[in-house]
């Protein structure tokens, strides 16, 4: 017998009219975790606090081999980890990020835009919300989501050996640890949201940090050619391998990408009263810097409503009022920013070739030391580690207050 979809699984009839069959698979993926990674958390229950960290630790830097007796689970676990997938582009590891990076500063906008479209969904915001990650630790964890993001797109940082393939082994052991502590709370209701950190949110999740983060960069001006948006997707399809997504939610192309993204947006509520506070937890982290001087504070005070001008462009007028992104004078900095990188593209591609390959070689090494700069500004070592406890909260589906609005799906809609 197959199970109802989750309460949160809306307008499903429509969704299948515009999609097809593939919509009830789709809804399947709510209900399901990452098996490899639960089933480790759940045999190494007994272990003294912090030896599977040491093992998972060990193995990385020496292989599963030097791990004395290793779980199976363990074994089974880097066994996938280490299989290195037919499609996989040995370019797209090199050179996969280098989209990402010769955007520069635009490009921790397009990452902070992403996770604005991850907080719409009232749904996917849950475990967020439930396990305080972010409006409790908010400096921290975007931090580490930048730190992650660089790590992968460095060039190799996602080979065996690479800081983005041990953060995201650890990314996704920690995932598994809040999906546990979730269920374990007895306040979860898997018949409203599915299960924590399901395939469905995780899906989600990987195409905002790739097709969106194109998109993104696109409205604000950048001209991607086509080997670029395939590089940058394959990277981010590896990535989402070693997240321990499932198969069947990775895009294996951008177009593929934004399909799968329409097909979670007419399926979805809009924004609820979860995605506005996360939104203001995200702008709140950036205004008073640890340490910083007065005039520090002023300055960065100003630069986070810079970047909320831009980043309200980015998203919609609409969706930025749903999530309750401030609507000021700086909203006119948008098309100025857009227009100015427009003639920059424009009059880069009409370089000769030598011309054109050095403007992009400094842009991306500019690009490179301003990832470096925003993932290492923290005081504290990262160790992508779960947390502690749970917020005392209840979280119940409602339905929403605002009438359905744009979601992840808009920014792939031209304009």
């Amino acid at each position: 017998m197959i199970e109802a979809p989750p309460r949160r699984f809306v307008n499903a009839d429509a969704a299948r009219g515009a999609f097809g069959p593939a919509v009830d698979r789709l809804a399947t993926m709510l209900r399901l975790g990452d098996p490899l990674a639960d089933d480790l958390l759940e045999a190494t229950t007994d272990l003294p606090k912090g030896a599977l960290h040491q093992m998972v630790d060990r193995a990385l830097r020496e292989g599963i081999g030097s791990v004395t007796h290793a779980p199976k689970e363990l074994r089974a676990l880097f066994a996938d980890l280490e299989r290195i997938p037919v499609w996989l582009d040995k370019a797209a590891l090199e050179r996969g990020g280098d989209l990402l990076f010769r955007a520069g500063w635009f490009g921790g906008l397009a990452l902070a835009t992403s996770l604005l479209f991850g907080y719409a969904s009232p749904g996917g915001n849950k475990p967020l919300v439930f396990s305080g990650r972010l409006a409790e630790q908010a400096p921290r964890r975007l931090i580490e989501t930048s730190r992650f993001v660089d790590a992968t797109c460095r060039p190799n940082g996602l080979a065996r050996d690479g800081e983005g393939f041990a953060i995201t082994v650890k990314v996704r052991l920690m995932h598994a640890h809040v999906r546990r502590m979730i269920l374990r709370s007895g306040r979860w209701s898997t018949d409203d949201w599915g299960l924590p950190a399901n395939q469905h949110d995780m899906g989600g999740t990987a195409l905002l940090f790739s097709m969106v983060v194109i998109d993104t960069l696109t409205r604000m001006g950048f001209d991607f050619d086509e080997e670029e948006k395939h590089l940058y997707m394959q990277l981010w399809r590896y990535s989402n391998h070693l997240m321990g997504v499932h198969p069947e939610m990775q895009p294996t192309s951008y177009l593929d990408g934004r399909r799968l993204a329409e097909m979670i947006a007419a399926t979805e509520q809009g924004p609820d009263d979860d995605s506005r506070r996360l939104s203001r937890a995200l702008f709140s982290s950036g205004e008073d810097p640890p340490r910083a001087t007065e005039a520090e504070r002023r300055k960065a005070r100003r630069l986070v409503k810079i970047g909320q001008g831009l980043i309200r462009g980015a998203l919609g007028e609409e969706l930025a009022d749903n999530l309750d992104v401030p609507r000021h004078s700086f909203r006119h900095v948008f098309p100025v920013a857009r227009a100015a990188v427009e003639r920059v593209e424009a009059a880069t591609k009409r370089m000769p070739r030598f011309a054109r390959e050095e403007v992009r070689r400094r842009a991306i090494a500019q690009g490179h030391a301003y990832w470096e700069m925003i993932s290492t500004a923290g005081t504290e070592p990262l160790t992508f580690s779960p947390p502690e406890r749970l917020l005392g909260l209840h979280v119940e589906l409602a339905a929403p207050k605002t009438r359905r609005g744009a979601t992840l799906a808009s920014v792939a809609r031209p304009r």
